[in-house]
């Protein structure tokens, strides 16, 4: 279907383009590339952390997080079921158990008291989630993790550049994942990274990312027969994703000054409408919007109005507790209130930088449309 206001677009321009064609018209290095290392610290100083490794997902990205932790068989990682399903699945990948908690019902993040009620001896990791762009409550959580001796990784997929404070998500865990899928703060069409301030846990990873081969040399510019250490898969990204990711953390700045604008204008034109329920914010905490969901009582119906409009929403996120894998397959009958009940009422509406206001009206004034039916 062609929609006349699509859910998101990318966010590009002729720096996009520029950088892209640079790495390209190199006629070298398209792997392994100077662009990647570049990129990297480049994230580490934006977030403020010492180290960052680039993967070609955000779901790499966890994943080999949890094999340099040695997250493995018997052990049980806390984790949302209000998510994108990869968080949950991660730990799967390892061997491990996701042991599913609540949300609570502001920041729709893990709530900390049934964090604290899922521990058992076998808890190695909780994942907590920045939804949305918002953050949680990664304070608390972090607490709790300390208190009982427990890995806390931040799932910062949707939440690139958002802060409490003066300090960034992202910062709070031992570690955190970011995600440049094509619909998140900054794009690589597909990417992701981990942050850290462990060195040690830096170095597993890069022997994961590269098939357990020791990063010192580049292996497609020696004659040197490069040893292999452990275990390791080719979660890499190419030199022109990188190179893209550079150009794109240059403008990081104007990207989030938009979508904080663009929130602005949605939450004034949809605060006073009835059976709709906006994000709420405070002035300690900066949200970046990677997503604008809103909760709405008649959501189905609502989402069947808007597509006859032309108009794109998504339900972001169905529980993954209620997938017919983790039900059927696996065997989970988790009861999740909270969960279930934000789950069955959001809908996150058309949102990205450079969305016009006439299309922000129009998708306001739909709504206002359908509401005063509805009423």
């Amino acid at each position: 279907m062609t929609w006349k206001i699509p859910l998101f677009k990318m966010y590009w321009d002729e720096d996009d383009i520029s950088q892209v064609n640079a790495a390209i018209k190199s006629g070298m290095n398209w792997a392994l590339g100077p662009q990647i290392p570049t990129f990297e610290k480049m994230i580490a100083d934006y977030i403020g952390t010492d180290y960052c490794l680039t993967f070609n997902s955000g779901t790499s990205a966890l994943h080999a997080a949890l094999l340099a932790y040695g997250i493995g068989a018997g052990d049980e990682i806390i984790v949302p079921s209000f998510t994108f399903i990869a968080t949950a699945n991660a730990p799967k990948f390892v061997g491990a158990k996701p042991v599913f908690a609540d949300i609570e019902d502001v920041t729709f993040g893990l709530d900390p008291n049934d964090v604290e009620a899922k521990i058992t001896s076998r808890t190695k990791a909780i994942i907590p989630v920045h939804y949305a762009g918002f953050p949680c409550n990664i304070q608390e959580l972090k607490k709790i993790a300390d208190d009982y001796g427990l890995i806390l990784i931040e799932d910062a997929a949707e939440a690139f550049g958002a802060r409490i404070g003066d300090r960034k998500v992202g910062t709070f865990g031992d570690s955190a994942i970011m995600s440049f899928c094509q619909n998140k703060i900054i794009t690589t069409g597909e990417g992701g990274a981990v942050v850290t301030n462990n060195k040690d846990l830096y170095e597993k990873m890069k022997l994961i990312r590269s098939h357990g081969r020791p990063d010192t040399i580049d292996y497609f510019s020696t004659t040197e027969i490069l040893d292999y250490v452990s275990l390791g898969y080719n979660f890499r990204i190419s030199t022109m994703t990188a190179a893209l990711g550079i150009a794109q953390l240059q403008k990081i700045e104007q990207i989030l000054l938009q979508r904080r604008a663009d929130a602005e204008y949605y939450r004034s034109g949809l605060n006073a409408v009835p059976n709709i329920s906006i994000p709420k914010t405070d002035s300690k905490t900066y949200p970046v919007y990677q997503l604008f969901s809103i909760r709405a009582k008649n959501r189905d119906n609502l989402i069947k109005f808007l597509e006859e409009k032309g108009i794109m929403t998504k339900i972001y996120f169905p529980p993954v507790h209620k997938t017919h894998y983790y039900q059927k397959v696996l065997g989970y009958s988790d009861i999740l209130p909270v969960t279930d009940a934000v789950s069955n009422d959001i809908i996150s509406l058309p949102f990205y930088p450079g969305i016009s206001k006439n299309d922000l009206d129009l998708v306001i004034n739909t709504i206002k449309e359908f509401e005063a039916d509805f009423q």
